[in-house]
């Protein structure tokens, strides 16, 4: 560490003031006494006996990130990403609207299902009480501040612990999202969106709105009701449904019809509970297709907009989209982002990835820049994701315990999408490859062509057709020439 004090009496040494060295210890020293704030450690005791028995930085000596360009050698900076920086007329921080993700950042220990926790944070005091989490929330304004963004999202008992009832659970709740409304006053921070946990309770091992007991579909009713008030209260601009146990482990004992009945009745009665509040924010649903169940009843876009078709709930839904899960469910993270887009349901996109080695949702920070491009052209294309936006859920690594890589693992998802943003956007603006996409399909601007298109175009048509026109010529798809038009914007 620098010493400032030992440095300037040295110097003042050298120059011959040493009159002065009783006076600028006793300045240096007031100004050390004045400036220091609490170091990230419980067992400090620093600061008063307030709410939490917690003042001062829960980050010392991380100051606010700054973009410096991608010259810069200093790991806590941006080299890609800079929010007011205009890109296809829109800032950077409007096309990308990054939240962070409570659950993993504060709540995130390390464990897997071969070990134990690897980390805890300084701040932590080894309790789950409503304290504990009040301090985690200013830790987490803290956080949100020094990386320079303004969104957050949540679920309700990652940021305050079950009581005794469920009566006691909501007041828990209600305490720290009073802290949260308090954190906010003044700025521009406010949550990307909210959601319940169905998923880590006993109760909920069957299922929440597809358990066959209709107890816990009650239970599951009231914690989605009261999430949606909290996340209403606080300016949430979205609502996440992830369902993790909706589905099941074998057929033999899962009267299936029935199970997805009774969870399209508890999408009507959420999308009612958002009118009568007067939440206008939207309702996302986020696939997945397995993990931890067997199968997941919402295992890819195109399965969850055929459900939301089914149910006549198509206008009141949009989807989540994750990376992770989409290579889970054997679909590139691009062609769920494609699926979604095309039918009117992009809303907001978990911004993680996983291993092509491991088979699991490994919930990796987002590096791969060419992926990143893919996804920023669907953004692109879709015109932004407003009111949704980009939400890290994404972990360190166990093995990664520093407090400091917190800061790197933002630092490094958010720029690697502020990269592809910039990628996608040369690609757009150069317009080869939409030129070579238009011109595969120009038989299609025909006359016989706009019929088709049209429904207009009949078999017997299409039959006199293939008689005149004869075998017909095939020409060659270019895949070689768009990759190349593609790796050349990375």
């Amino acid at each position: 560490m620098y010493d400032f004090r030992a440095c300037m009496i040295k110097e003042m040494k050298l120059r011959g003031f040493l009159p002065t060295l009783l006076s600028l210890n006793l300045v240096i020293l007031t100004v050390i006494a004045s400036s220091q704030t609490c170091p990230a450690d419980i067992s400090a005791k620093c600061g008063d006996d307030s709410s939490d028995g917690w003042e001062g930085e829960f980050f010392p000596g991380i100051s606010k990130i700054k973009y410096e360009g991608p010259n810069s050698k200093n790991p806590l900076s941006y080299k890609w990403y800079n929010a007011d920086e205009e890109i296809l007329g829109k800032k950077m921080k409007d096309w990308l609207r990054f939240s962070v993700a409570f659950w993993h950042t504060f709540r995130g220990t390390g464990v897997d299902p071969f070990g134990s926790p690897t980390k805890t944070w300084p701040w932590e005091d080894g309790t789950n009480s409503v304290e504990m989490a009040k301090r985690r929330m200013k830790a987490n304004f803290e956080f949100i501040n020094k990386l320079g963004v303004e969104r957050w999202c949540f679920h309700d008992r990652d940021i305050a612990p079950d009581g005794k009832t469920l009566a006691e659970t909501n007041e828990n709740l209600d305490e720290v999202i009073a802290l949260a409304k308090q954190l906010q006053e003044g700025t521009n921070i406010r949550p990307l969106w909210g959601t319940a946990q169905l998923f880590m309770h006993p109760r909920y091992l069957h299922g929440a709105a597809t358990s066959s007991e209709v107890g816990v579909y009650a239970y599951a009713a009231a914690q989605v009701k009261k999430a949606m008030e909290v996340t209403h209260y606080l300016g949430g601009e979205n609502y996440v449904f992830w369902g993790g146990r909706e589905g099941y482990q074998t057929l033999l004992n899962t009267d299936m019809k029935r199970e997805l009945d009774h969870l399209a009745k508890f999408l009507q009665a959420a999308v009612d509970w958002k009118k009568k509040i007067g939440f206008t924010g939207t309702l996302l649903i986020e696939p997945k297709p397995q993990e931890p169940t067997k199968h997941q009843y919402d295992w890819d876009a195109a399965t969850t907009y055929a459900f939301l078709q089914k149910y006549g709930l198509e206008g009141e839904f949009k989807l989540n989209i994750e990376c992770n899960h989409a290579t889970l469910s054997g679909h590139s993270c691009h062609h769920e982002l494609e699926t979604a887009r095309i039918n009117g349901l992009l809303g907001n996109i978990d911004a993680n990835t996983g291993d092509p080695q491991i088979g699991w949702d490994t919930d990796q920070f987002l590096t791969d820049f060419g992926e990143a491009t893919l996804v920023m052209l669907s953004v692109i294309r879709n015109g932004g994701l407003a009111p949704g936006g980009f939400n890290f859920d994404a972990k360190l690594r166990r093995e990664s315990t520093d407090v400091e890589d917190i800061f790197l693992a933002h630092i490094s998802g958010m720029d690697t999408l502020a990269r592809g943003l910039r990628n996608a956007a040369k690609i757009i603006e150069d317009g080869s490859l939409a030129e070579l996409v238009r011109k595969r399909y120009q038989s299609f601007d025909s006359e016989i062509g706009a019929l088709i298109e049209a429904g207009k175009a009949d078999f017997e048509t299409l039959e006199k057709k293939a008689m005149e026109w004869g075998e017909p010529n095939v020409p060659s798809g270019k895949q070689e020439l768009a990759e190349i038009i593609f790796q050349s914007a990375l």
